[in-house]
C-alpha cells in the first residue's frame, strides 16, 4: 500500500505551484525542503517541532548546523536547510551587487536582514562602494559570541583601499533582537570614521540588524 503521506506531499506540492508560497504556513513550506532529505517518512511532525523550537521559517533556515543536528536532523536534512538559505541570501544580494544602494535602500536592507537578522551570534560586515556608491562587495570583517564581535578600525580601512573603496556602511546584528546602538558601537564607528576620512573613504552609515528591526546610526544622528 501507498504511505499515506505520499499523497499529502503531491497534494502540498501542487497546492504551492498552484496558489503560491503564500497559501502555505511555515512548517508547510518547510516539509516541501525535507521531503527530498527525508523520503519516506512523514515530516510534517518534525517540521512543526523545528517551527516551535526556533520561532518560524526564517529562523530554522538561519539556525547553526549543529543546532539542527540537536533537534534531530540528520547530516542530508542539514545540507538541505544550508541550501534553500544560501539561495534566499544570494538572490537578495544580486538585487543589490553592483547598484547604487543609496537608491535602491530598501533592497539593500532586505539583503542584510536575509543575511544577518537570525544570526545566532554577532557578525560585523562590511559594504564597500565605489564611486558611483554601487555595491562592489559585501564582506565580514569578524565574528563574535553572542553581544561582542571584535573589530579593527586599521583594516576596516586597509580592506577598503584595497578594493579602490571610496565609501563603506557598516553593518552587524545583534542577535538579542534589539537594535539598539550601545556605547561600543557608537565609539567604534567614530574610531573608523575617524581612520578613514583622511584617506578619503566615507562611511556613509552603520546599520545595525535586529530580529524585527533595525538601526540606522545616520538616521539617529549618530554620523
Amino acid at each position: 500500500m501507498t504511505p499515506s503521506h505520499t499523497g499529502h506531499r503531491q497534494r502540498l506540492r501542487e497546492r504551492f505551484m498552484q496558489a503560491g508560497p503564500d497559501a502555505l504556513v511555515d512548517y508547510e513550506m518547510l516539509e516541501l525542503v525535507l521531503f527530498n532529505a527525508i523520503p519516506r517518512v512523514d515530516v510534517k511532525p518534525l517540521a512543526k517541532t523545528l517551527i516551535a523550537r526556533f520561532g518560524d521559517y526564517a529562523g530554522v533556515l538561519a539556525a547553526h548546523p549543529d543546532r539542527l543536528r540537536e533537534a534531530g536532523l540528520k547530516d542530508r536534512a542539514v545540507q538541505e536547510i544550508k541550501i534553500v538559505e544560501a539561495s534566499a541570501t544570494r538572490l537578495a544580494r544580486n538585487s543589490v551587487i553592483e547598484k547604487p544602494v543609496l537608491s535602491s535602500w530598501s533592497a539593500l536592507m532586505a539583503y542584510c536582514k536575509a543575511r544577518m537578522g537570525r544570526l545566532e551570534h554577532e557578525e560585523f560586515h562590511l559594504l564597500f562602494l565605489d564611486r558611483k556608491n554601487r555595491l562592489i562587495a559585501d564582506e565580514a570583517q569578524g565574528r563574535g559570541t553572542v553581544d561582542h564581535v571584535p573589530v579593527y578600525p586599521r583594516e576596516v580601512v586597509k580592506r577598503a583601499l584595497e578594493l579602490n573603496a571610496t565609501a563603506i556602511i557598516l553593518v552587524h546584528n545583534h542577535p538579542s533582537g534589539d537594535p539598539t546602538p550601545s556605547r561600543a558601537d557608537i565609539e567604534m564607528t567614530k574610531l573608523i570614521i575617524d581612520s578613514a576620512k583622511p584617506l578619503g573613504v566615507t562611511v556613509h552609515d552603520h546599520i545595525i540588524i535586529g530580529r524585527e528591526n533595525d538601526a540606522s546610526f545616520r538616521a539617529l544622528g549618530l554620523i
